[in-house]
């Protein structure tokens, strides 16, 4: 058939395509014909194969209860968002659970014997995420229950495979308190049988895994299930930092754009613990994962896990689970096979030399299995850490601390090193003149590294911060004042000094700390307006590389300090204002090994500039921790350092908040009160905020004699809302302007109180008298002061 003839689309009859498409000839219909097509007698066909549908093995599901279901979600999460939001429920009398409980009991006796499908739906899988957070612990029993027999089809899956990974992380909570003998009451059912608990349905789905398990450990989809049930089945198998983020990046960013947060809609029910305990049968389990890779897999197939980006987070937390239970200090081990026999080769002859294998030269350089081999390195037997140190690492340590993959491997080694590994370590990178390409590819993981470990092996302090000073240029005393400068922004003194900007001079700076938040960040943010200088931006391992420096013992941790000591005031709000570089300062005031008075000194250097401090998002948070620090006097020496800059206080948006802790008015009038209460001695009245700029209220003793106390019926309901809750605790000004001037209005056709009549009679009185003496002085005053009235023209 000519090419023009399989075009897609609609025909056009009159074209000139279908004057040449030749007409078939009309066949005679003859039996014999028909016969032969139908083929022999004696050939029979096979009835058609009803093949499953991948996408929905277990059938589809029904419009009508796909739309309820949505419904379902909306009503979930409205409840979701409202606790999110902490909003109080409308009707305090009746408990929210009790409305919740009914619409949730509904939408599970919809669900009932439609699991699979709903699983498998691409709309209603999240349904059920959304839902198992909610569900209680009878209720979970019976949906693991309910998909008994099909989870090796769920687990791979496109859709159910993450109902699946979502049950097994709600499912930790109640394995925990069925471990501890809390088990919920189940009603008893002669047609339904026993419901086994859900530790029983876990295990047995281990075992229904467990026969594909080699082939699921590559499946895209299931490979993430498989990490969540192994976490339940062995907690410790993740480190506790990597739990919360089990989700690829793609699927979470996925999920929180499309589904949002899930929680229980019940509160606390539902809610999940913090820590887990589970019951020895579950270790066992895990351990026989383990052995069921060692076992149908070999050496070279197991080797291949590692690069695959699918195995290799799977095959990591194997190897956690085998290090743990002591199982991988032995020959074939899935360790052994990964460092390829280096296990073995130790067992045989320890002073042996072994020869470098090139697959884990390649691994230490893969993105993918580096991550592997970090697990490895942390994991590995001690004997076996001293050949891998000598074999792998330290020969091409030169060139692995600037690899940007394999240098995170390095920085992992460095954490298990002792006194002469640790020694060799920072002379090796020292004689090779590494140290200052270290700073230059901004890879400062190695010199974190060292720190962390110096702080283990007090004998190589001194060394390990000359190695840090070198790296930076920074040879004199002179020079190591720079230390903070030079590390934050991961520059040599050289490079550091020629982007060093210009100094501010006076005018400038009154200028910025009266202009807005904005203006005064330009340093940092690098938006500057042309004509101004910049600096650079703060680096993040830099400021962690400060911070572990400031962790040291005392005498160590002093050379940071001075640098932070010699800064300017105006660089050192600026670090304070920045949220990477102000975890320095958080830092100095945390630190176990300062004293208290080298924090002391550090909070006084902010004396006079305390307000252009709280002037800030961040810088507000670096104010509050010192004040919280601060002892008594200190407090004073800063609240009368800011008596003069109330104004500017209360005006800024966050030094606002700054202000209402110091208490300005009543330090001034008060001082003796303002010291007890700073001291402790003295508690202001549960009754009267904090935040009330009147002193006479902050006071304790005059708060005892205030009106509200006095008439609790003047206090305005929670019940009451919008303009007339305003009304009821404010007031009109002009009412208020009256009030002051001629005394409290009141009706002179009311009649006094049947509570306390010659109270009010009593100040009614008082009122008309001053009132009277109001009208005297005006009829008493000379004739020019006199209010003037315009008399109205009769005719």
């Amino acid at each position: 058939m000519p090419r023009e003839n399989r075009k897609r689309g609609k025909k056009h009859r009159n074209s000139a395509v279908d004057q040449y498409e030749p007409v078939p000839h009309e066949q005679e219909y003859e039996p014999e014909a028909a016969e032969n097509e139908a083929g022999p007698s004696w050939i029979v066909s096979a009835p058609p194969v009803e093949t499953a549908n991948p996408e929905a093995p277990f059938g589809y599901v029904e419009a009508d209860i796909k739309a309820y279901f949505r419904t379902v979600d909306l009503q979930l999460r409205e409840w979701q968002d409202q606790r999110n939001a902490s909003q109080p429920e409308d009707n305090v009398d009746i408990d929210p659970n009790e409305e919740r409980r009914l619409f949730f009991l509904a939408a599970l006796t919809e669900m009932r014997g439609k699991e699979k499908q709903l699983a498998t739906d691409p709309d209603c899988s999240n349904i059920l995420e959304r839902m198992a957070h909610s569900m209680d612990d009878f209720i979970r029993r019976v949906f693991v229950d309910s998909m008994m027999g099909s989870y090796v089809q769920l687990v791979k899956h496109r859709f159910a495979s993450h109902v699946c990974q979502t049950v097994f992380e709600v499912a930790s909570s109640t394995v925990s308190r069925e471990t501890r003998g809390i088990l919920p009451s189940v009603p008893q059912s002669e047609e339904q049988g026993e419901l086994r608990s859900l530790t029983d349905l876990i295990l047995e789905i281990c075992e229904e895994l467990l026969p594909s398990f080699t082939t699921l450990i590559m499946d895209p989809f299931a490979s993430h299930v498989l990490r969540a049930l192994l976490l339940l089945l062995f907690p410790a198998s993740l480190p506790s930092d990597h739990q919360k983020t089990l989700r690829s990046k793609k699927s979470a960013a996925w999920k929180s754009k499309h589904v949002g947060t899930m929680k229980s809609v019940f509160g606390e029910n539902g809610g999940t613990e913090e820590v887990h305990s589970v019951p020895p049968s579950f270790i066992a389990m895990a351990v026989k994962f383990v052995e069921v890779l060692q076992d149908e897999l070999g050496p070279n197939e197991v080797r291949a896990l590692a690069a695959d980006k699918v195995a290799s987070p799977v095959l990591q937390m194997l190897l956690e689970i085998e290090s743990a239970n002591a199982i991988a200090d032995k020959s074939d081990s899935l360790m052994d096979r990964v460092l390829a026999g280096l296990i073995s080769a130790y067992h045989d002859n320890p002073e042996a030399t072994v020869d470098p294998s090139d697959y884990v030269n390649a691994l230490l350089r893969d993105p993918t299995s580096s991550h592997m081999l970090e697990t490895v390195v942390a994991r590995v037997p001690e004997p076996v850490f001293g050949s891998l140190w000598a074999v792998y690492i330290r020969p091409k340590l030169a060139r692995l601390v600037n690899h940007p993959v394999a240098n995170f491997v390095v920085a992992r080694a460095i954490g298990r090193t002792d006194e002469q590994q640790l020694l060799e370590c920072y002379t090796d990178l020292e004689r090779e003149g590494v140290l200052g390409k270290i700073v230059k590819s901004a890879r400062l993981g190695v010199l974190k590294a060292m720190i962390d470990r110096s702080q283990s092996l007090p004998s190589r302090v001194e060394g390990v911060i000359e190695a840090v000073c070198k790296a930076f240029d920074l040879h004199s005393a002179e020079d190591r004042k720079l230390i903070v400068p030079c590390i934050l922004h991961m520059l040599p003194l050289k490079e550091y000094k020629r982007s060093e900007p210009s100094p501010i001079n006076e005018e400038q700076q009154q200028g910025e700390a009266k202009s807005s938040k904005k203006a005064r960040s330009r340093k940092f943010a690098g938006d500057a307006p042309k004509g101004e200088e910049r600096t650079r931006e703060p680096k993040i391992q830099g400021a962690l590389l400060l911070q572990s420096i400031l962790h040291l013992p005392s005498p160590h941790n002093e050379l940071v300090l001075d640098s932070v000591r010699a800064l300017p005031i105006d660089q050192l709000i600026a670090i304070s204002h920045h949220p990477i570089s102000s975890r320095i300062l958080d830092a100095v005031l945390d630190s176990p090994g300062m004293s208290v008075t080298v924090k002391r000194k550090f909070i006084m250097s902010f004396l006079g500039s305390f307000h252009l401090l709280v002037d800030d998002r961040i810088g507000s948070r670096v104010g509050d921790k010192c004040w919280s620090i601060a002892d008594p006097f200190l407090k004073e020496k800063i609240a009368r350092s800011l008596i003069p800059h109330e104004q500017f206080l209360v005006a800024s948006y966050y030094g606002k908040f700054f202000a209402r802790n110091l208490r300005l008015p009543l330090l001034e009038r008060k001082p003796d009160a303002w010291r007890a209460l700073q001291s402790g001695e003295a508690q202001p009245k549960q009754g009267v905020p904090s935040t009330v700029d009147d002193p006479d209220q902050r006071d304790p003793k005059k708060s005892k004699t205030s009106p509200n106390a006095q008439n609790p019926t003047s206090s305005v309901t929670a019940k009451d809302k919008g303009k007339r809750k305003r009304d009821a605790q404010h007031g009109d000004d002009i009412d208020v302007l009256f009030d002051e001037s001629f005394g409290k209005r009141v009706k002179r056709g009311a009649l006094p109180s049947s509570e306390n009549p010659k109270s009010k009679v009593s100040a009614t009185a008082a009122e008309d008298r001053n009132l009277q003496d109001v009208l005297k002085a005006i009829h008493s005053a000379p004739s020019d002061d006199r209010p003037r009235h315009s008399k109205k023209r009769t005719k």
